[in-house]
């Protein structure tokens, strides 16, 4: 099993690309307009969502300690229309200027079992801006799949972040190993899941002598993997076998 190790230059990247694909759908759609796959979102909100993370995250960054900052909320206020687009612009420029400067073993909290370094936030920018970039064109119905090295990152970041920290979308516990497969990044996966606890396996793990047969396997394109995990698709899109109620206890929240 083998999984991406991805550098702040790749998730910069990344990021900008997303970021103007994502002012370009917002442009399109109407802003009272419906998000289909953020519920009772119009496109203003999630411009604002977006932005407001920016904002919080630029100051976690630059902040210099790992104490836990303000819980992060939508600002109050914020800009209508065409105004709140380029509200978002200046976030989003800010914050890719605050990446380019910052020293990534620089402290920087965060709510991972991770080290609590500024290196831990350009993943997760990169990643969220994918997601609501694919949010957003799906709102003009142009949604376009997620780049497949950083979807199957996007796999990986679920895996050895949300599901271990507990943000996990649904609280029922289940038990079982569980194998996903994203056939074009040529990607696998391994998760134990054990009651309210994960494990992410490794190949050495599962050559051991304890049973690590999966019950429930899951392929298909990186990008509709990552968007199933993020609940904005079904899991039937994919192909599927074994015990899929397992793959429940794998959506992140």
């Amino acid at each position: 099993m083998s999984r991406l190790h991805g550098t702040k230059d790749f998730w910069l990247a990344a990021l900008r690309a997303d970021g103007p694909a994502f002012r370009v759908a917002v442009s399109e759609a109407p802003p009272d307009g419906p998000v289909p796959s953020c519920p009772e979102w119009t496109t203003t909100d999630l411009v604002h969502h977006l932005g407001s993370r920016y904002r919080w995250v630029r100051g976690v960054i630059t902040s210099g300690v790992t104490s836990a900052p303000a819980k992060w909320a939508v600002e109050d206020g914020l800009p209508a229309g065409a105004a709140a687009i380029e509200w978002w612009q200046h976030e989003y420029d800010q914050l890719v200027a605050a990446f380019d400067t910052v020293d990534p073993e620089a402290p920087a909290w965060n709510w991972a079992p991770q080290p609590k370094r500024a290196g831990f936030w350009p993943r997760r920018m990169a990643l969220e801006t994918t997601l609501h970039r694919w949010d957003a064109q799906l709102a003009i119905a142009s949604a376009e799949p997620i780049e497949a090295k950083l979807a199957a990152d996007g796999v990986s970041e679920v895996l050895d972040t949300w599901l271990p920290a507990g943000r996990r979308r649904s609280p029922e516990p289940r038990y079982g190993v569980v194998q996903l497969v994203a056939a074009d990044a040529g990607q696998d996966w391994y998760l134990r899941l054990r009651g309210t606890g994960v494990a992410l396996l490794d190949t050495d793990t599962i050559l051991d002598d304890d049973d690590h047969h999966a019950r429930a396997h899951v392929t298909g394109n990186a990008s509709d993997l990552v968007l199933a995990l993020w609940g904005r698709i079904n899991f039937e899109v994919l192909e599927t076998s074994g015990d899929v109620t397992l793959l429940e206890g794998l959506r992140a929240g």
